[in-house]
Parts: C-alpha cells; sequence; structure tokens
C-alpha cells in the first residue's frame, strides 16, 4: 500500500509535466498560425502595404527568423541559472512575445514610407522574441528525462496541444475581429483588438509551461561548435532531410497564406453549408438550416484533421517505414491537392472542398511527427558517422526549414497575385465585405496556389525523399552499433530541481 501511495504523486507530477510542456506549444502555435495565415492578408489588405512591400517583408524577415534559431540555440546552452538552461526564457519572454504580437498588429496612422519602417521593425521584434521563445522551448525536451520512451510522451502531448492551439486561434480569430467590429471598432483597430486578446492567452499558457515543468538533467558538450557544424555540413541525410522538410513546410504554407484570398474572392463572404444535404441520412436532424462557410471553420477543420493524423503516425510509419511513409503522403497529397481545382463553387462544391481539407490535413498531421522522428535518426547517423554529438544543431535545423518554407511560401504567394492583378481590397470594402471583380488571371492563380502549385512542390519533396539513405535497415543497423558505443556517463540526473 505504500508503494502505491508514493507512485501516485509521482504519477501526478509526471502527468503535470506533460500538460505542462504541451501548454508551450499550444501558446507558439496559436501565434504562428495566424501570422502564417493571417498576417499577408492583413498586410495587404488592412495595414495597407502594396502585395510587392508585403511579399518582401515577409521574406526577409522570416528568413531572419530561420538563421537566428542556431544564434539562439548557442546563447541558450550557455546559459545556467537555478531555473535550468531553457526554462528561465518562458519566464523572460514571454510578456514581450504578447507585446510584440500586438504591436505586430497595430496599424499606425502614418504616411505609407514610415508605415513600411514600422511594418519592418515590429515584424523583426515579433521573430527574434518567437525565436528566443521557441528555441529554449524545444530544447528544453532534452533535459526534462533520459527516458526515450517518456520524451516520445512528452512530444505526443506538444503536438496535441499545439494542434488543439491552432484550432482555437483559427476557430476564434475572425469571429473576434467581427466582435470588435459590431462594437464600433474600425477594421484596423479590431485586429489589434483580437490579436489583445490572443495575446493574453498566449502569455498565460506560456507561464503556465514555466510553472508546470521542470529541467531534471544536466547535459555536458564533449565536442567544439566548430566541430558540430563541420560534421552537419557533411551530413547528406541531413541536407537530404532538410530539403524534403522545407517542401513540406512550403506545401502547408502556400496553402495556408492562400486560404484568406481563397475564400474572400473565389467563395465570397456570404458562402454556407447547407446542413439539409444530410437529411436521407438522419431525418430527424433534417431541419433547414445552414452555417457560414468561413476560411476560419475551414482552416480550424483542418487543425482537427491534423490531429487524427499525428495519431496515424506511429502505426502507419512502423508498418510501412519513415521513408516509404514519407513519399506515399506526399503522393496522395500531389492528387487531392489537384483534385481541389476542379471543386465547384456550389453547395454541394463546399463540402467537397471541406473532405479534401480534411484528408489533405489528416496526411500532414502523420507527417509532422513523421519528419521529427526523422531528424532523430539523422542525429543518431551523424553520431556514428562523424563521432559527435549534434542533436541540438540537427533539431533547430528543423525549425530553420520550417521558417525558410514559410518565408519562401508566404512571399511567393503575395508575388503571384501581384504579377496577376489582384486588386487588394480597402479598408471601408472589408468592413463592408465587398465583393470585387478580380482580374481572370489572379482567380486562376488562387485557384493554382490551392492545388497545382503545392501539389509540384509535394512532387518535388518525393524525388528528394528518394535519395534519403536511411531506410528501416539501415536505421536499425545504426541503432545496433551505437547501442553497443554509446557512453552516457555525461547525463547527469537531477531530480531536485
Amino acid at each position: 500500500m505504500s508503494t502505491q501511495k508514493s507512485a501516485s504523486p509521482q504519477k501526478r507530477n509526471r502527468l503535470k509535466g506533460y500538460i505542462g510542456y504541451g501548454l508551450g506549444d499550444m501558446s507558439s502555435s496559436m501565434f504562428w498560425k495566424v501570422f502564417s495565415y493571417y498576417l499577408p492578408f492583413f498586410y495587404s489588405n488592412v495595414f495597407g502595404l502594396t502585395l510587392v512591400d508585403a511579399g518582401v517583408l515577409v521574406l526577409v524577415t522570416r528568413i531572419w527568423d530561420a538563421v537566428s534559431d542556431p544564434m539562439m540555440g548557442i546563447i541558450a546552452d550557455r546559459t545556467h541559472t537555478r531555473w535550468g538552461k531553457y526554462r528561465p526564457y518562458l519566464l523572460m519572454m514571454a510578456p514581450l512575445f504578447s507585446v510584440a504580437g500586438v504591436m505586430l498588429f497595430t496599424t499606425p496612422d502614418w504616411t505609407y514610407g514610415a508605415k513600411l519602417v514600422y511594418a519592418y521593425a515590429t515584424y523583426l521584434i515579433m521573430m527574434t522574441v518567437y525565436t528566443g521563445i521557441n528555441v529554449p522551448y524545444g530544447a528544453m525536451l532534452g533535459v526534462m528525462t533520459a527516458d526515450p520512451q517518456e520524451k516520445t510522451v512528452y512530444s505526443s502531448f506538444r503536438m496535441f496541444f499545439a494542434y488543439g492551439g491552432s484550432f482555437v486561434a483559427l476557430a476564434a480569430w475572425e469571429p473576434l475581429v467581427g466582435l470588435f467590429k459590431d462594437g464600433g471598432d474600425a477594421t484596423a483597430a479590431a485586429w489589434q483588438h483580437a490579436m489583445m486578446v490572443t495575446a493574453a492567452v498566449c502569455l498565460v499558457l506560456f507561464l503556465g509551461c514555466f510553472v508546470l515543468t521542470r529541467e531534471r538533467l544536466h547535459t555536458v558538450s564533449r565536442v567544439s561548435i566548430g566541430a558540430d557544424f563541420r560534421a552537419l555540413l557533411g551530413n547528406r541525410p541531413w541536407w537530404l532531410l532538410i530539403g524534403a522538410a522545407l517542401c513540406f513546410n512550403l506545401f502547408c504554407t502556400v496553402r495556408g497564406a492562400t486560404v484568406a484570398y481563397y475564400f474572400a474572392d473565389i467563395i465570397g463572404f456570404d458562402a454556407t453549408l447547407d446542413l439539409t444535404i444530410f437529411a436521407h441520412i438522419a431525418p430527424l436532424s433534417a431541419m433547414s438550416f445552414s452555417i457560414l462557410f468561413y476560411a476560419g471553420l475551414f482552416l480550424s477543420v483542418g487543425e482537427v484533421a491534423n490531429m487524427a493524423g499525428v495519431a496515424m503516425t506511429v502505426p502507419v510509419a512502423k508498418r510501412f517505414g519513415k521513408k516509404t511513409t514519407f513519399i506515399a503522403v506526399n503522393a496522395a497529397l500531389a492528387v487531392l491537392s489537384v483534385a481541389f481545382f476542379f471543386m465547384p463553387v456550389t453547395s454541394v462544391g463546399f463540402w467537397l472542398m471541406l473532405l479534401l481539407q480534411v484528408l489533405i490535413s489528416i496526411l500532414t498531421g502523420i507527417m509532422s511527427p513523421l519528419v521529427w522522428s526523422m531528424y532523430a535518426d539523422v542525429s543518431d547517423y551523424a553520431e556514428l558517422r562523424f563521432h559527435t554529438a549534434s542533436t541540438g544543431l540537427i533539431f533547430s535545423s528543423s525549425s530553420m526549414a520550417q521558417k525558410f518554407g514559410g518565408a519562401i511560401g508566404g512571399a511567393a504567394v503575395l508575388w503571384l497575385l501581384s504579377a496577376c492583378g489582384y486588386t487588394p481590397r480597402t479598408d471601408e470594402q472589408i468592413a463592408a465585405a465587398t465583393a470585387m471583380a478580380q482580374p481572370e488571371a489572379a482567380l486562376v492563380c488562387l485557384k493554382c496556389l490551392m492545388s497545382f502549385i503545392p501539389a509540384a512542390v509535394a512532387c518535388v519533396a518525393i524525388v528528394v525523399c528518394r535519395f534519403y539513405p536511411l531506410t528501416t535497415d539501415r536505421v536499425a543497423d545504426i541503432s545496433r552499433q551505437l547501442a553497443a558505443t554509446r557512453q552516457t556517463s555525461h547525463y547527469l540526473d537531477d531530480n531536485k530541481q
């Protein structure tokens, strides 16, 4: 009985740590999805930048965000406090994280040139703060436990909370903006106030992550930074995985950044999903009513489907192998994306679009943890091949690939729309949900950005992954060799913290 009593608090502490770690990525994902899906639209239709200027802005600032990741990792690795290396940054950066988000969605009443400078300054500040809190948060996984199985549990909680946060942010964003507009705010003020609400929630979540988590391991690096970088540059599987992962992130960003434009100009502001279509399936629920079919609904449904995909990753990858799963998922993404081009703008077509979004999101949900797992294999390869432990550096490269994909994808959407003659709405037109007659070339461009262009990116990912050498058998062989050679004496379990 005494054993049972002592085990119960331990289990509660573990669950508290799992939930606490999940809260961190819930906060990050709420901001990241709003930035990825709504910021380009905000800059071009609310803030008042031209499409070209907005595209350059997104590209430059996100490239800075990507290259700053390794610098933040080096700083965090050399931080020593009573709270650990990485966890203190959750406490220090969380308030700045929220304030920077509000500044980003603030539209000053200045000249165009001054507003452009303000946009660059606030976006660079936001991305710097995002790096300052998100890189240490990700690195915490390596120091909260030495148990590989428990790390998987932490990662699972992280992914589910991340998609949950994305769902909440995307489902609530447009209703929040509408709520403030109904309360008398101008469009720009409504966007700012919606971000204030989101930022306040994110602040609470990050502080909760700090309170509920602990760093229990001290890791001591025995290899120089220069040696790690040289090994990384000579790591062929790493280069190939970076290319494939960049394509995956580009696929997601292109579709995500296009959705707001697609709904405004292809589907319209007053499209509805007719629920009476299910009358023959469930007569008792065959009431004559419909729901608004808007971008936030489309995106948030995708987030729920992402969560289903995450749950499928382990059994699917175990059955078919990681490389084969990666290739097969991208092939399916290409086919489904092409199908999206041919969806009619009708009541039935809206349901088909939503079905395709669910299927595509399930597949991208499978891909997200799969890519992280493949980076772990690349890390093991580096340890065996180069005799250097560069796990942190390798994992930070995944964040760089994500951000480069976001930078290129977000900028490409804006530049392509500009080249096709897309006409941004004025503040008054957005407030009135005004339908506009866009050039036919712009409409075709929007349809391609949701279909053929991401499909082509998925095909490139397939080609790159074909050359990826770490097959299931190869990874198993690497694991066997490492099991015989690894020395873990440099890990110190610190349960007193």
